[in-house]
């Protein structure tokens, strides 16, 4: 019988904040809401990172911490 995970897995339109933010390294905070788009793509992000950051608010982010913070508020 498989074990259960202790803690529940992202849903699958919120993706593990560390996955995005392998695809954001190197950015310059603060960064645009265009701006992290922009580079998860170039860092070839998949549909599930790619969809939440397109849902983030337009504003600007003074640091990795705030783009996970706006990723966990998303419903």
């Amino acid at each position: 019988m498989a074990q259960q995970q202790r803690h529940p897995a992202p849903g699958p339109r919120t993706p593990n904040p560390v996955q995005v933010q392998k695809y954001l390294g190197g950015i310059d905070y603060p960064a645009g809401k265009e701006d992290i788009v922009k580079r998860a793509h170039a860092e070839g992000a998949d549909k599930t990172v790619m969809d939440a950051l397109e849902r983030i608010p337009d504003q600007e982010y003074s640091s990795p911490t705030a783009v996970s913070k706006a990723l966990g508020q998303l419903h």
